[in-house]
């Protein structure tokens, strides 16, 4: 049996639906799984041993029509039995139905049903604290005869000579294995869901107060450097002492590498967050307004993985929200999103 899996979207949705194919390992021992990646998110799911072949592409899937025929031609070519695009685009539909496998699955939509053999709605609300995101994907697989209900958690695979070579930049740079070490997201991958500076200095500062030996790590993206900088800036002196600016991880597998090191990772919900759960390292999340806590806030725990949305603390202002209001008033929620209110609960997860 060989099976096709198609997600072409962020570095947070390309790990968690790296998933299926161990759960389609498991059910089916002999398949062959195929996963379509882009390039930029490839290093997430790298060294997957449930993964038999990947097909990295280098641009978006319908931006080059040469490529897009290429990439159909490569797909029907491959003779797949099983296909699951759970990226779930017109673009995509459109590679499913030309692969001419016999089983063809994906999520619900009145405008692409007819490319897929079986199609799932998504379920709005979860039934276990292991996330939607989780959730939905796992009931793709139902049309295969695997049980949903079994939630395989997100792995990433470092090589031992990867974390040997992050921690002798550790060790380079004076940071000791003996005291704390926090990995901070302290930007987010768009403005919409960054939390504002100026609260994100004050967390920074309370996370020295109650931990003055801590080390902390900023992760950001190269093109926010400067940003990072000022948020640095602008900390207490004794926090500026705490924060080793030069420890950064040049690409994704360093970053991981880094973070595997790391204690705890605190910040803005997206990639980092869900590169540090699959790597087992405890974070503490804060959700950007408009983005539906439930969807991914994978396998929450108390005393492990914690988030915060501002609807948690003033369920008011979201009274007949959409996401498209709250998304274009980000800044108004945002400022809303004062650090006292979740700040006894970042201080039970620093202290745990």
């Amino acid at each position: 049996m060989k099976v096709l899996i198609i997600q072409v979207k962020m570095i947070g949705d390309v790990l968690t639906t790296s998933t299926l194919a161990e759960k389609i390992k498991k059910k089916y021992t002999k398949a062959q799984v195929h996963y379509l990646v882009n390039s930029n998110t490839f290093p997430v799911v790298e060294n997957n041993p449930f993964i038999d072949v990947y097909k990295v592409i280098n641009t978006e899937i319908s931006s080059n029509k040469s490529s897009f025929l290429n990439l159909i031609k490569y797909v029907k070519n491959q003779k797949f039995d099983i296909v699951i695009d759970v990226y779930s685009k017109i673009s995509t539909g459109i590679i499913t139905l030309l692969s001419s496998a016999k089983i063809r699955i994906s999520k619900y939509k009145f405008y692409t049903s007819f490319m897929y053999t079986h199609t799932h709605k998504e379920l709005q609300f979860g039934e276990t604290n292991y996330g939607l995101a989780l959730e939905n994907r796992y009931k793709l697989l139902t049309s295969l005869g695997i049980n949903s209900s079994e939630i395989v958690k997100p792995k990433i695979y470092l090589t031992n000579k990867e974390i040997k070579s992050a921690k002798s930049l550790l060790l380079a740079k004076k940071i000791v294995f003996n005291k704390p070490i926090y990995m901070i997201s302290v930007l987010g991958s768009s403005k919409s869901k960054t939390y504002p500076s100026k609260y994100m200095v004050m967390v920074l500062d309370f996370i020295i107060k109650i931990r003055p030996e801590a080390q902390i790590l900023f992760n950001y993206i190269p093109n926010q450097k400067n940003d990072a900088k000022s948020i640095y800036d602008s900390c207490q002196e004794k926090t500026k002492k705490r924060i080793f600016l030069q420890v950064f991880g040049e690409n994704i597998r360093e970053f991981l590498a880094l973070t595997k090191l790391s204690n705890k990772l605190i910040g803005n919900e997206g990639g980092a967050v869900n590169m540090a759960k699959a790597l087992q390292v405890q974070t503490f999340t804060i959700f950007s307004p408009w983005i539906q806590k439930e969807h991914w806030s994978l396998y929450e725990n108390k005393n492990i993985n914690i988030s915060v949305h501002l609807n948690d603390f003033k369920p008011k202002l979201f009274k007949n929200m959409t996401k498209k209001k709250l998304r274009s008033n980000y800044s108004f929620f945002y400022n809303e999103f004062h650090p006292n209110l979740f700040i006894e609960q970042l201080r039970e997860f620093i202290e745990n």
